[in-house]
């Protein structure tokens, strides 16, 4: 026995070393996790998966089972559809899902070996005796995942499709043990999607996850909020990396939303524009240009063009002296002579003390 426990450790290490990692940090493991890491990943049986299963009791890992159809109760699910929120189509809809009976084991393997023959009907009826499971499943990410729950339960539904198409009745798993982790991970895919008006990485939702559940696990041991450099001490990280991942969880809002009980004020009014210049710094500008314009309508037509061209000053895009040169159809060495003889004209006394005033 002792041998065959060895075995089962060399041949799935990498695995079985990341469950007793999480074990460390959680001081638990999902079957759930358990499940999907073997059966997913190594296609591997029921039994198989016992006898992994048993391998990890006998470290006294603490397994948490887990939550199926049987989880889900009448009440539960009566309690949903009664909820004042939900329409009244959705209400309908739930309500014809109660009336599809449930399948027992020896149900779900003759409707598996149907649709290896090829059954629409057998597909059909999978499908529809687990929609409740997808309700289940997806009435625990409400509330927090920022997605409304028919959204929810319409990417749950997706999973379970995905289950279904893959589902290997020959492996001795009961089908809502295995759609459970197809519909989950359908639902987590589709909030980090699509919950967010900015999408977040998969990766990066998870990054952002592991650190609220970290923030919240200091803040019950502490009693109050924890700082950055613990919370980076926690995860293993920088205090730099924590603050980025931080700033990429924040929501963004909208400049349109209302403020104030009367609604008549938006969140943009309130909103400094770092960018525009105060008044009297227009005024100031405004001034500078009309004089500049006048000092140059000094000097000849030739010369404003080269200037006017040359420093952007009718369209904020100056030129160089060879798109100058093809204005004028002229080499850049001559625009070059133009422009210096414009410029010295422009410092001479009497036009350069109009602007000297700005220059203070």
């Amino acid at each position: 026995m002792l041998e065959a426990k060895t075995l089962i450790y060399e041949k799935y290490k990498p695995e079985l070393d990341k469950i007793m990692k999480v074990f460390n940090k959680k001081r638990q493991v999902s079957e759930d996790d358990i499940y999907y890491r073997f059966s997913v990943k190594y296609n591997l049986s029921a039994k198989e998966i016992e006898e992994i299963i048993d391998w990890i009791r006998a470290q006294n890992i603490k397994l948490v089972r887990i939550e199926g159809e049987d989880n889900f109760k009448p009440e539960e699910y009566e309690k949903i559809i009664n909820q004042a929120s939900i329409s009244d189509p959705v209400k309908m809809y739930f309500k014809d899902m109660g009336k599809v009976p449930l399948l027992s084991a020896d149900e779900e393997v003759d409707l598996a070996k149907k649709m290896i023959e090829g059954s629409e009907y057998a597909k059909a009826r999978l499908c529809e005796a687990n929609l409740r499971l997808v309700v289940s499943i997806a009435k625990r990410y409400t509330g927090k995942s920022g997605m409304q729950f028919l959204d929810l339960i319409q990417e749950g539904n997706i999973g379970l499709l995905k289950a279904v198409e893959k589902f290997d009745y020959t492996k001795g798993f009961r089908f809502s043990t295995y759609a459970t982790w197809w519909i989950r991970q359908a639902i987590t895919r589709a909030i980090a999607d699509q919950a967010r008006t900015i999408r977040i990485p998969v990766h990066m939702v998870e990054t952002i996850n592991k650190l609220s559940r970290v923030s919240k696990k200091l803040l019950q041991e502490l009693g109050r909020e924890p700082t950055t450099k613990e919370i980076a001490k926690e995860l293993n990280i920088t205090e730099d990396k924590v603050v980025e991942i931080q700033k990429i969880a924040l929501d963004p809002i909208s400049l349109e939303n209302p403020v104030g009980e009367e609604e008549d004020s938006k969140i943009g009014d309130f909103i400094e524009d770092e960018t525009s210049l105060n008044p009297a710094e227009a005024a100031n500008r405004a001034m500078l240009k009309e004089q500049l314009l006048a000092v140059i309508d000094t000097l000849t037509p030739r010369e404003q063009k080269v200037i006017r061209l040359r420093y952007g000053l009718d369209d904020a895009h100056p030129r160089t002296l060879e798109e100058v040169g093809r204005e004028f159809n002229v080499t850049r060495e001559r625009i070059r002579q133009i422009e210096a003889k414009a410029l010295r004209k422009l410092k001479h006394p009497n036009r350069s003390k109009k602007l000297k005033d700005f220059c203070e």
